[in-house]
């Protein structure tokens, strides 16, 4: 007798089962949904509190004097709003739901719902523009569902992809660009980075080592000494390093130091520890050296000969680690400096504002020379400080009132740690970075990103690229540029944009 043939029939009852769920999945592919019209016509306020929300100071969007002479005569929509104007808008105490009239996916997202995958997070955005969006275009908008993937195990969650591709037309019926979306729709808490963080690590320990050990666990740096010739050592040993002597005992160290060098670990990334990791050579003033983690201070601001300090990290009350950080008044000091830069900005700021307006167009306009750009070109790298005010304010700009953008309790419970930024936003930060590098003077061809590890506050995230492509075609030229964010766990942001430029765009200027 099989007794392994009820445990069979089981798993075919489930396959057959996620057979038939993946099949009800894709049943809507290829399906379009009936033309959505915006609730309202593009306008200059909304635009401008885009721009604002983004930093965007493009003269294009926000400056009627400056863009009136332009070659679109008046005030332009920033691109990267493509998908702005017929989002559903905020719906207050019912969850806006879409049918799959209106939407294919609609009836994907709704299966998906009701098996349990309630997490969704956007994950591939590839946008192509076609006509420039002014102030008064009603926009409308059909969805085509493209693709749903099987069941997929990602980082966040076991969950499915779900592919979708717009068409956006203006009122006079003229297609003003497309976007290809993909969303993963997952189980919250099915994911690695659902696991309880692990705890530090215990030290590897010895006949040789457990008294170290034990003085850290009270708190106590002490120093392998020879009773025979005096000799100072570190790490323990089972003899004198300098007479062989093994009649050892210890002494109490100060605990004071100066930072010899350093080395700041980025990847791997083991779970216990917190990124970027400082791992520091620390001269104490015994004369003896020894590796701890530096604490307390950014990677930036550490200094050779730096002063340090002792201080303890209790793991899980189990055994206490000795680590450092620089000294208290050298800690005034990094305050103080940093006290006085954030004064200078102030004031610099201050000084920008009082400017006026036709020296800030100035400023705002392009000097990138068409010419002289090259294959290899790098973008000016960009740190960008991700704070709760900026996801917020940017998903309100972007008309995206996910409750997972501003409600960290709801994030938690759909397995994220914290709100997280919105794809519209991450595109619309590339796109002003870009348009700071080149000016008003490009024209907006397409820009395809994929998303890696969520922006939450407190994340900084730095912005770089490079020139991968240039090719000429009569008088304009078209550069095709490589980007990449990346914050302290990962990649955010990558992909490419295509931006077309006149050759004597510079000279127009």
């Amino acid at each position: 007798m099989n007794r392994d043939l009820p445990r069979t029939n089981e798993k075919a009852e489930t396959d057959s089962k996620k057979n038939d769920f993946f099949h009800s999945l894709t049943s809507q592919i290829g399906s379009v949904g009936k033309i959505e019209i915006a609730r309202d016509s593009v306008s200059e306020p909304v635009i401008r509190s885009w721009c604002d929300a983004m930093s965007e100071s493009n003269p294009l969007y926000i400056n009627q004097n400056f863009a009136k002479d332009s070659k679109y005569k008046g005030i332009i929509a920033p691109p990267a709003m493509l998908q702005v104007w017929t989002m559903s808008g905020l719906h207050l105490g019912n969850q806006f739901q879409r049918n799959s009239e209106d939407s294919p996916s609609a009836e994907v997202y709704q299966l998906l719902d009701d098996a349990g995958f309630t997490g969704v997070v956007a994950t591939n955005a590839a946008y192509h523009y076609d006509e420039m969006i002014k102030p008064g275009d009603l926009i409308s908008g059909s969805q085509k569902l493209l693709d749903v993937s099987v069941e997929k195990t990602t980082a966040i969650g076991v969950g499915h992809f779900v592919t979708t591709e717009t068409t956006y037309s203006n009122s006079h019926g003229k297609q003003v660009g497309s976007m290809e979306f993909r969303v993963l729709k997952f189980r919250p808490g099915t994911g690695r980075k659902n696991q309880q963080k692990s705890a530090r690590p215990k030290p590897a320990s010895n006949n040789s080592t457990d008294w170290f050990w034990d003085a850290c666990n009270n708190k106590e740096l002490r120093i392998q000494s020879c009773d025979e010739c005096g000799n100072l050592q570190h790490p323990p040993a089972v003899r004198c390093l300098l007479c062989g002597s093994v009649s050892l005992d210890s002494v109490a160290a100060t605990g004071k130091g100066n930072l010899h060098s350093w080395a700041i670990a980025h990847y791997p990334q083991v779970p216990a520890f917190n990124y970027p990791l400082i791992v520091g050579l620390v001269e104490l003033e015994e004369g003896i050296r020894l590796v701890s983690n530096i604490t307390d201070i950014d990677p930036e601001e550490l200094e050779i000969d730096m002063p340090l300090e002792v201080h303890w990290l209790d793991v899980n009350n189990e055994f206490t680690l000795h680590q450092f950080r620089p000294k208290e008044n050298e800690r005034q000091k990094l305050e103080s400096r940093n006290d006085k830069i954030d004064k200078d900005r102030d004031q610099s700021s201050v000084s920008d504002t009082n400017e006026s307006e036709a020296q800030n167009v100035e400023k705002q306009v392009s000097k990138l020379d068409p010419a002289k750009v090259q294959i290899g070109d790098e973008l000016p790298i960009s740190p960008v400080e991700i704070t709760t005010l900026l996801i917020v304010s940017t998903a309100l700009a972007t008309r995206d009132y996910q409750d997972v953008h501003h409600d960290p309790k709801a994030a938690q419970s759909k397995g994220m740690p914290d709100i997280f930024m919105n794809i519209l936003t991450s595109t619309g930060i590339v796109s002003r970075w870009i348009n700071d590098w080149a000016g008003p003077a490009i024209e907006w061809s397409s820009i395809d990103l994929k998303l890696g590890t969520p922006n939450h506050p407190d994340d900084t995230m730095t912005l770089s690229g490079s020139v991968t492509e240039k090719t000429e075609n009569g008088d304009q030229i078209s550069l095709n540029i490589s980007f990449l964010g990346k914050n302290d766990r990962g990649v955010h942001v990558s992909g490419n944009a295509e931006v077309l430029l006149l050759k004597n765009s510079k000279e127009k200027e």
